[in-house]
């Protein structure tokens, strides 16, 4: 990968007040692509929030819902610095590829992200777009610069390159996936956008040579209740678009039995994983049926994001709690640390009891700040 990094022009890059809690006391806003998107605009509407008194709550409140967006952005949430793991994630808002529920799946995600000291990154990408990926890659393009732009702001943003992944609601769950199947799909023409791509680094006369471009590949992907992953209509079997391949990371999945729409692409897709070998983990709710959020007040899903939060430490994104005695031993299936549980009897010591020099990197009893018996 080359060395080459973008740095967004200083007139390109916003600083902008937020209007929401205090964790976002200050934002960065930076244009996907500010020499003008690789295609042309499919509407000239301007931006405009369509909410309606008669639309579904979302997380027991109204949220705003954004539409003809056709200058795509990237908003950084930063965690309070004291709480900052070096993780992040970028976060795409559902809305069927028409709108975009910019409060209850976008800044309420930055609100749970930022809590537990990931780095949000809000992707604003096109919408409405006619057709959609392969025919129309518009959203794939906005969701690999997305990534591409994370990485190569990761030092300035105190962010691990390592550790970007997605969080996706309905048809934003749907790009996640999409993005976690296909990142090294390269879409953009010869046109101005193509000198917004991080660690593009040469140009030939009427095709581009993407080699050494900054990865787009998530290194995890929550996906919420997930959209049109199958084929229509019995949604028996999953769009090979979608196929599970060598760039998908571990994925956490949820979803409610009683989604009437969409309540099969959870296990549809789950099940390809698993076929596939990635590590992933799956929970269905029996109610709560579909674009119920973050936090639905007095639902049984109402604390999904706990069941998050375990997931992500478990694969190693998030760094175990203090005091929490871990072996980090790998899962042939999967590859993740397991728990080990601390409320069992401490054995007696054994003073002539050392550590097994076959195993160096296992911690030592006697020293671990970890081991719950000392």
């Amino acid at each position: 990968m080359s060395a080459m990094t973008l740095r967004v022009p200083s007139a390109a890059l916003l600083i902008v007040l937020a209007l929401g809690p205090a964790a976002h006391s200050q934002q960065q806003v930076l244009p996907l692509w500010p020499h003008g998107t690789p295609e042309p605009a499919q509407t000239t509407a301007p931006e405009t929030d369509v909410t309606k008194d008669s639309d579904t709550l979302i997380s027991g409140h109204r949220s705003a819902r954004i539409t003809h967006v056709t200058n795509p952005t990237l908003t950084v949430y930063p965690p309070p610095a004291d709480k900052n793991t070096g993780a992040a994630a970028l976060v795409f808002p559902g809305g069927g590829y028409v709108r975009l529920a910019w409060n209850g799946e976008g800044t309420d995600t930055c609100d749970w992200l930022n809590s537990v000291g990931i780095t949000c990154l809000l992707v604003k990408y096109r919408v409405p777009e006619k057709e959609h990926y392969p025919d129309n890659p518009a959203d794939l393009e906005d969701a690999q610069q997305a990534m591409r732009l994370a990485r190569a702001h990761a030092g300035e943003w105190h962010i691990n390159p390592a550790k970007i992944g997605v969080v996706g609601f309905s048809a934003g769950a749907n790009l996640a996936v999409l993005l976690s199947t296909h990142p090294d799909d390269h879409h953009v023409e010869s046109t101005p956008a193509v000198a917004d791509i991080p660690g593009l680094t040469s140009e030939t006369a009427g095709s581009i040579k993407l080699t050494g471009v900054t990865d787009a590949r998530p290194s995890f992907a929550i996906v919420v209740y997930p959209a049109y992953l199958g084929i229509q209509p019995d949604m028996a079997t999953l769009d090979p678009i979608y196929t599970p391949n060598k760039f998908t990371p571990p994925t956490f999945l949820i979803q409610a039995e009683n989604d009437k729409s969409h309540g099969k692409n959870a296990p549809l897709y789950y099940q390809a994983l698993a076929a596939a070998g990635v590590p992933a983990e799956l929970h269905m709710y029996a109610t709560g049926g579909h674009g119920f959020g973050i936090h639905p007040v007095g639902m049984p899903e109402e604390h999904w994001t706990h069941l998050a939060d375990t997931w992500l430490r478990d694969i190693g994104i998030l760094p175990h709690p203090a005091g929490q005695h871990l072996e980090q031993h790998s899962n042939q299936s999967t590859g993740t640390p397991n728990p080990i549980p601390t409320n069992l009897p401490c054995p007696t010591p054994n003073p002539a009891q050392q550590p097994s020099p076959s195993q160096p990197n296992r911690p030592n009893p006697t020293t671990s700040p970890y081991n719950p018996c000392l």
